[in-house]
């Protein structure tokens, strides 16, 4: 019955996440066709050696604030499905560097074209210019796209990056264990994102080491942290638990510390000014922000 898993082993979600899904099979046709998956391995066998990604977001970095009661997991987020277009300019090598100098643990690269804006050329740039700038101390780097055929994931490790998004809801239970397993053989650790608690339940099964807890609702696009507070206590002991969604601000972070959370992922606070969190330029003061949702402790002012 499973025959084929690899390559075809997604479910009807009655989601926002069918269109999407439907959009990447014909990229990802087109992305066979230019770029075949023997020059694929051939970028992988000369990438450095990935970040574990595990590790960054249950201990931080050199750069993490001190005192810091989170780890940040920063993303580059142009636009959304839900939202549309927060910044369609945004320059994904800069954004890296903006975040890596604030002492993110990780930083998320939406690489999905049509419904995000993003590329894996975008993956590249960004992990390229942490390298450059933070060597070994480097944030890990995510990319977050809507995954279900291994040529995906020799893709995100080709790019350089060191984990990817495996979304529970979207894959049949052995598909999402095969792909898990080949992440791992390149190198790759997944996290692996969660609704409820049967997919709690799976990604417990096929043991993940790093989960995310979606606070928004596919369905409709609502958002509630009380999911992540829901299904917290639920976690395997051992896995770095990550809340994705609806975290904005400092009193969310502290929710989320509350619950049992290790880490935050965050972008549309990061990239879109909102009341209080932008400078006078207009655009979000990084460093300021990022502190603020890992719940680093205020610098105390010079005497």
């Amino acid at each position: 019955m499973m025959a084929g898993t690899r390559a075809t082993g997604t479910r009807t979600t009655g989601t926002a996440l069918d269109a999407i899904v439907k959009s990447c099979r014909a990229r990802l046709d087109e992305d066979r066709r230019a770029v075949p998956q023997s020059a694929l391995l051939e970028r992988i066998a000369v990438r450095t050696p990935a970040v574990d990604f595990a590790a960054r977001l249950r201990h931080g970095r050199g750069a993490t604030p001190e005192g810091a009661r989170l780890r940040l997991v920063a993303e580059i987020k142009r636009a959304s499905p839900s939202k549309g277009v927060f910044d369609a300019s945004l320059d994904a090598a800069e954004q890296a560097s903006a975040y890596a100098s604030a002492g993110a643990a990780a930083v998320s690269v939406l690489t999905e074209r049509d419904h995000f804006r993003g590329s894996l050329d975008d993956l590249e740039r960004a992990r390229d210019a942490v390298e450059r700038s933070d060597g070994p101390d480097r944030p890990a780097l995510l990319r977050k796209d809507f995954i279900f055929d291994p040529y995906q994931v020799l893709a995100a490790r080709a790019a350089g990056a060191d984990a990817l998004l495996l979304i529970v809801a979207l894959l049949e239970p052995a598909a999402l264990a095969d792909l898990l397993a080949l992440a791992r053989e390149h190198d790759l650790e997944a996290l692996i994102e969660v609704h409820d608690e049967a997919e709690m339940e799976v990604a417990a099964s096929i043991g993940a080491r790093v989960i995310g807890v979606n606070n928004r609702d596919l369905r409709d696009f609502s958002e509630d942290l009380g999911t992540s507070e829901r299904l917290a206590p639920l976690a395997p002991p051992n896995a770095v638990l990550v809340a994705e969604s609806a975290v904005r601000s400092a009193e969310d972070a502290r929710r989320m510390a509350e619950a049992g959370v290790h880490a935050v992922l965050v972008g549309e606070a990061l990239v879109r000014p909102a009341h209080g969190g932008s400078s006078e330029s207009g655009s979000v003061d990084i460093a300021a922000k990022a502190h603020e949702l890992m719940l680093a402790p205020a610098e105390s002012p010079s005497s």
